[in-house]
């Protein structure tokens, strides 16, 4: 097994327990010190590890440093360690398309690139009409670096919980449908997101899936009829925009469909991307969605449950493994926030980086670089290890951190 370097977490547990009581005490010394010391990776790499076993550590400092304002778009790929070629057959010949729907924290949202980027990839990222200019123009200009990434060729004013949401996300998949790279499954994300799997693994998971979509969802709990029983109203404004619900009841929905209810990360086939644009059961749901709660939490799932189209799955539940959250309502089941909670969803600190480690799920919700810096920095040193370790490509020097 190829192993860099930084190979920390790849120690028998045995060995990282020692390695741990090893510098213990060293790495006690050194916290005061931690915001000059982070530029070494391989004291970042111990300092992960002890937090994994428990050890408390607080920095604002971040250690993978980025450097977007270098001179030109190959410094930046270096001095940033992007990595620049398809690292094994089987990744070549499974290309995924992701959409990233952003609004803030480019930080935050750079980390999650550099994390999912590949060149055999696709990329199209929508930023909320509402953002700042100066948040806007550094996404354009990192991704003038990249040629297969795009910025969506129609931009919405986001509201949380409204038709707009949904809408990103199809404005993208539309500009994606129209991609020459032949990507296979398309895979949603936010710009709070980050991968817990690397790019081979996420590839040899979905094809598992043998064609099939990924929604998982249920038919509506009692909390969740209302977003379609009655009529919802998007209220924008630049300093609060929010969803209305209203006493007006709505009518039926299209085609006799029964609704489902799930979450609003999916992973999707290409043919059901076409469905999805073209198809008039699919134009007729999406027009009377509009005016309901949280329509991209109902509108995938309900689709994917119906006979016939693309990749369906009729009988699936709320199974699969895409999205890692901790709500708030769920504490008995996940033990507890480490951070603090916004919108019942936990901004995971470094007291949940175990429980991250052990998920299952492709992806996890949701993160704060500047609130907690080594919950992302220990997560994405950790995916590079594994990702230059499954690589059949000879490795460059500039892909270590």
């Amino acid at each position: 097994m190829r192993c860099s370097k930084y190979c920390l977490f790849s120690l028998s547990l045995a060995t990282a327990l020692t390695f741990v009581f090893i510098y213990n005490n060293k790495l006690r010394d050194k916290k005061r010190f931690l915001p000059a010391a982070l530029a070494n990776t391989s004291l970042l790499a111990e300092i992960c590890l002890q937090m994994i076993e428990g050890e408390g550590f607080h920095v604002t400092e971040n250690a993978l440093k980025t450097t977007l304002n270098t001179s030109t778009c190959y410094e930046y790929k270096v001095q940033n360690h992007y990595i620049t070629e398809t690292l094994s057959e089987e990744e070549a010949a499974f290309p995924l398309a992701f959409t990233l729907t952003i609004h803030k924290d480019f930080g935050t949202f750079e980390r999650l690139f550099r994390a999912i980027y590949m060149p055999q990839n696709v990329y199209c990222i929508h930023v909320d009409e509402k953002a700042p200019q100066e948040f806007k123009n550094s996404v354009g200009q990192l991704l003038s670096c990249f040629p297969n990434t795009f910025l969506a060729s129609k931009m919405e004013s986001v509201v949380y919980g409204g038709i707009s949401r949904l809408q990103a996300d199809l404005n993208c998949m539309k500009d994606l449908v129209t991609s020459e790279v032949p990507w296979k499954y398309l895979l949603n994300t936010c710009g709070q997101d980050f991968p817990l799997k690397t790019n081979r693994e996420i590839v040899q998971y979905l094809k598992e899936l043998k064609g099939k979509n990924l929604t998982p969802g249920v038919l509506p709990p009692a909390h969740a009829v209302g977003r379609t029983k009655y009529v919802h109203k998007e209220l924008l404004d630049r300093k609060n925009s929010y969803v209305h619900k209203t006493a007006k009841l709505k009518t039926p929905p299209p085609h006799n469909m029964a609704i489902y209810f799930g979450t609003a990360y999916v992973a999707l086939t290409r043919e059901f991307a076409n469905f999805v644009l073209q198809d008039q059961q699919a134009l007729d749901l999406l027009s009377w969605s509009k005016d309901t709660y949280s329509p991209d939490e109902h509108f995938w799932v309900t689709l994917n449950r119906i006979p016939g189209v693309p990749g369906s799955m009729p009988n699936a539940s709320w199974t699969g493994n895409l999205r890692a959250v901790k709500w708030m309502d769920m504490e008995s089941k996940h033990g507890g926030c480490h951070g603090h909670y916004v919108h019942g969803i936990c901004i995971y600190g470094n007291g949940d980086l175990k429980w991250l480690i052990n998920s299952q799920s492709l992806f996890a919700n949701k993160f704060e670089l500047n609130t907690y810096p080594l919950t992302v920095e220990c997560l994405e040193l950790r995916l590079r290890e594994r990702t230059l370790n499954q690589s059949e490509t000879a490795i460059q020097p500039s892909w270590y951190f």
